[in-house]
């Protein structure tokens, strides 16, 4: 009998565990999805990602659906699912004029580490930057951007340069260095970078906007210190962008050809004069090739 008792109360006790279980499962899930976007199932090992093409196929992202996504939710989500958010975009227009930017780490793992790595790894590096410096430097360089869409030109917004001019000091013409006054703010304007359309890492699929500092010492405006440390003799840097809504981009950084940070880009102006029509029409300016998926859907 007491036996008996012993076994119904442990299955009683194995009971409420598996329902509590679910629910912190249901709420733990339900808070990492603050837009409510469906996802593709994964796992942690490579092999259990989702094919992107059967992903968009199954689960396309509605107009409905992507301006519920903010650059704050965003950050909510980890890097699979913002993988796959990115994957279901298309690189739309390409900006142009001055957008807030930000940056957030792959949620899950220790990204400052990782920078630190890919950073320790550069042949011919100009600076041994320590794993301390590494946050501000990385929010110095993504604090928003200018896009001169006619130029082909990418320009950094930098609301102060003393992270620049502690690395080395007296090395910054402040001459040379181009201002720009939006939004009851004036940035200073360095590291140029060229714009144009191009292959994603990520998603071969279609185009993305991308944003490459390698090659830019022919660039208006540019000067040795500090635009070279963004350049192929530092840190080789690379962006590319899709269009979520209007006004509003995602983007993804890389280090040498590795990826390290999510970006995002936000215009308050473009998204008050272009949502309401987007979501009337779903229909999106394209500068990019949005690849042969999105061309077969339009064709139906």
């Amino acid at each position: 009998m007491i036996l008996t008792t012993r076994i119904r109360l442990l299955i009683g006790i194995g009971a409420a565990a598996l329902v509590i279980g679910a629910a912190l499962t249901w709420f733990l899930r339900s808070r990492s999805n603050p837009a409510g976007l469906a996802f593709a199932p994964y796992g942690d090992s490579h092999e259990t990602k989702p094919d992107f093409a059967r992903l968009e196929y199954d689960l396309p992202l509605k107009p409905s659906d992507l301006v519920k996504l903010t650059p704050a939710n965003v950050k909510d989500y980890d890097q699979e699912q913002v993988d796959q958010i990115y994957s279901r975009l298309t690189a739309g227009p390409i900006p142009d004029g001055p957008y807030e930017g930000d940056l957030f780490l792959p949620k899950g793992r220790n990204g400052y580490s990782q920078l630190a790595e890919v950073i320790g790894g550069i042949r011919g590096r100009a600076l041994n930057l320590e794993l301390t410096g590494l946050e501000s430097l990385a929010r110095v360089l993504w604090k928003g951007k200018v896009f001169y869409k006619e130029e082909g030109i990418v320009r950094n917004r930098l609301d102060h340069l003393e992270p620049l001019e502690e690395l080395l000091p007296n090395r910054i013409d402040q001459e040379k260095v181009r201002r720009l006054s939006a939004n009851g703010r004036t940035n200073q304007l360095l590291f140029p970078a060229k714009l144009y359309c191009g292959q994603s890492l990520l998603d071969s699929r279609r185009e993305s906007i991308i944003i490459d500092y390698t090659f830019t010492d022919d660039l208006p405006g540019y000067q040795e210190f500090p635009d070279s440390l963004a350049g192929r003799d530092g840190l080789a840097l690379r962006g590319e962008v899709r269009m979520v809504r209007p006004g509003f981009y995602l983007g993804r950084g890389y280090i040498n050809g590795v990826f390290v940070l999510n970006t995002t880009l936000y215009s308050e102006a473009a998204a008050k004069a272009k949502t309401d029509p987007f979501l009337r029409t779903h229909e999106v300016e394209e500068d990019c090739w949005v690849g042969s998926q999105r061309l077969a859907e339009s064709a139906r």
